[in-house]
């Protein structure tokens, strides 16, 4: 997952003839691979050498949520197994893949030396950081370079050259003009606090990937061998009618329930993907439309409970907040994207069915609800399970260690699922697997925010910032929205919220956002990168699938989810938005919260419709520029009073009005085209 937690893990051996012709499923299978790496599937000796480093991996941190490791000792451990994983498993280019040179076995000797090494070292090792010995200062180095080889290999180059230049930064940073400038750092100052201490490689980012993130993936891997992903979608279809008219429908419930156990964009969109597209083309959507909404599903994956990206547990950390917190403040901003998903498919089928497009009702071959209810009921287990046990007191580690246990007894009420041994052996070595390219990320990225933290630069560019918006909150949110989406256009989405979280957010703290309002806005954004090219795999996914051309399908894709991410701005601008959140400023009460739910509500419906161009009847340009407005006043109307100085009067009864208005205008127009008719 654009660095997301990416459970369930799609193989692409399964994406054969019988839902993709062989082309498309090749095609399919190398965007899956450009999010998860192109791994060396060994055979023989070295397959159960894999198997079992991966199985033990996972047994390790299994363990370690259940008892009590050393913080220092967990966190070497996990980058550890992270690094003779990802030389064993990743190859150093394409042609060397399925093949394991000379040069893999001595990267994984180095990696096991330089583990040891920071394991046995203990409390002395701590303690001379600021006075490190020779020795300390070779092994900081090799490690540094081991971590960006490691990223490399997992996630592409871009990452490792990020974390390059802000080492240079360090280095040379003296060297800079003002306000860039800073003291600049040596080796022996610089490598102990990146390589050693809890500040850089082994900081917050790897700490929440070795106690959450890789529970999470061996969960996600644990949901995918029990069929939890197909029988979402099967059921969505039940649940729909299995008729074609229901196509758009189908998609947002069926990424509504897949979206929260797999927390991959890229899973959801191909799964859900390869089922509805026929059904969504007899209905009459184009390959374009089709693609776009099918990657707008995908992408809610990311930001829907229980199991979203992994940003999510970086969120937690960071605040000092249980996950359980994150999950509680992402509930409404998740139901208002899938409502405007749903407002724009049930657009989408009025402006179909008034263009004269294909209305095919012949019902699809599925069961009924209750029949698909009975046989797999307990996959809804694993939308509360987590939920259930936080709520009852457990930690984040504790209780997605007991719905792992939850979802392996369930697994044995199906014969066709149940986790009988070697299929738990296999399933727990795919989570590990899984979790290798966040993990790496996490390592690499701690790179960076060392460097940040060291040289203060979080500080300064939230003064310069501040300075460049005038002071403006609403700018400095244009300013920040638009940083953390251009590094997301370069770096996964995991990676973009950990550089942003100490480079930008800072700077909506100073001007009076609460943090946590401030880290929300901030995750979103990091979110949309998954639908904006070159990192858009979502979108480039659907497109292979329903044929058409990538860049139009990000652009339906924009479409489809640009309703929905005008919402993080009220977090940051609206004194009473963080009501979204379900949170409460002092003098809030729940009636607040509630209007503002019902305001986002009616203008994101007011946007969809100004998105498609269509509500009872097709739009003119007029109509469509006055419904945009009208939503924007109903989502911001503390904003645009704000803007204009208070002379405005109540905008949301502004917009509530303009947008009646315009309902009642094209209901006479559509009365009038049916008696001329």
């Amino acid at each position: 997952m654009s660095s997301s937690s990416r459970p369930p893990h799609i193989d692409p051996g399964s994406l054969d003839d019988a839902t993709l012709d062989a082309a498309t499923a090749q095609h399919v299978a190398e965007l899956i691979e450009a999010e998860e790496g192109a791994m060396n599937r060994f055979g023989g000796t070295l397959g159960v050498i894999a198997v079992g480093i991966a199985v033990a991996m996972s047994l390790f941190h299994l363990w370690a949520a259940w008892s009590i490791v050393p913080t220092t000792t967990l966190r070497f451990a996990h980058v550890g197994f992270t690094m003779v994983l990802g030389f064993m498993l990743f190859p150093v280019a394409r042609r060397y893949r399925d093949r394991f040179p000379p040069w893999d076995w001595l990267l994984i000797a180095t990696a096991l030396y330089v583990t040891w090494y920071l394991i046995s070292g203990g409390d002395d090792l701590q303690d001379r950081i600021i006075y490190p010995e020779p020795m300390d200062i070779v092994v900081g180095w090799i490690l540094i370079a081991l971590v960006l080889e490691v990223t490399r290999r997992c996630t592409g180059w871009i990452m490792p050259v990020v974390a390059i230049c802000f080492l240079l930064y360090a280095f040379f940073g003296n060297h800079l003009p003002a306000p860039w400038t800073h003291r600049g750092y040596d080796e022996e100052r610089l490598i102990p606090h990146i390589a050693i201490t809890l500040e850089g490689i082994f900081g917050t980012a790897v700490d929440v990937s070795a106690t959450l993130i890789i529970l999470f993936t061996i969960y996600g891997a644990i949901l995918g061998a029990t069929g939890a992903g197909k029988y979402f979608v099967d059921f969505s279809f039940a649940a729909t009618g299995g008729k074609p008219s229901s196509a758009g429908r189908t998609v947002v419930l069926s990424a509504f329930l897949l979206g929260g156990p797999s927390g991959s964009g890229v899973a959801t969109t191909v799964t859900i993907g390869t089922v509805a597209w026929p059904m969504m083309k007899r209905v009459g959507y184009t390959p374009h439309d089709a693609g776009g909404l099918l990657a707008a599903g995908g992408l809610g994956a990311i930001i829907s409970p229980p199991i979203m990206g992994a940003a999510a547990f970086l969120i937690a950390e960071y605040l000092k907040i249980s996950y359980l917190d994150v999950l509680l403040m992402a509930v409404v901003p998740t139901c208002l994207f899938y409502a405007s998903l749903l407002f724009m498919v049930e657009l989408d089928q009025r402006r179909i069915a008034a263009a004269g497009g294909p209305r095919d009702e012949t019902p699809m071959s599925v069961e009924t609800v209750g029949a698909m209810f009975k046989r797999g009921w307990y996959h809804f287990s694993s939308l509360i399970a987590i939920i259930f046990f936080m709520s009852i007191g457990y930690s984040a580690t504790l209780s997605v260690l007991y719905a792992m246990l939850l979802a392996v007894a369930l697994s044995f009420l199906s014969r066709e699922h149940a986790l009988y041994p070697m299929k738990l052996i296999r399933t727990l070595a795919a989570g590990s697997e899984q979790a290798l390219s966040i993990a790496a990320t996490c390592a690499c990225a701690g790179i960076i925010v060392g460097a940040i933290t060291l040289t203060g630069l979080g500080l300064k560019f939230s003064d310069i910032a501040i300075q460049a918006a005038g002071g403006s909150l609403i700018i400095t949110a244009v300013y920040t929205a638009l940083i953390v989406w251009v590094v997301g256009l370069a770096v996964p989405v995991t990676a973009s919220y950990i550089i942003c979280a100490v480079v930008a957010a800072p700077a909506l703290m100073k001007l009076g956002v609460p943090d946590y309002a401030a880290h929300m806005f901030v995750f979103y954004y990091a979110v949309l990168s998954e639908v904006s090219p070159p990192t858009a795999l979502s979108p480039f996914a659907a497109a292979a699938i329903t044929g058409a051309g990538p860049y139009k399908t990000t652009l339906m894709a924009w479409k489809y989810t640009l309703p929905a991410f005008v919402l993080p701005f009220v977090f940051v601008t609206d004194p009473q938005g963080v009501g979204l959140l379900l949170n409460m400023l002092p003098g809030m009460v729940w009636t607040d919260v509630v209007w503002q739910v019902v305001l986002a509500t009616l203008g994101l419906a007011a946007l969809s419709s100004a998105c498609q161009g269509y509500a009872i009847t097709a739009m003119n340009g007029f109509e469509r520029w006055a419904m945009a407005l009208a939503g924007l006043l109903m989502v911001f109307p503390a904003i645009l009073q704000a803007a204009a100085s208070g002379n405005l009067p109540a905008p949301h009864w502004i917009g509530l009005a303009m947008g009646a208005g315009l309902l009642g205008l094209q209901t006479m127009r559509r009365r009038r085209v049916a008696q001329l008719a």
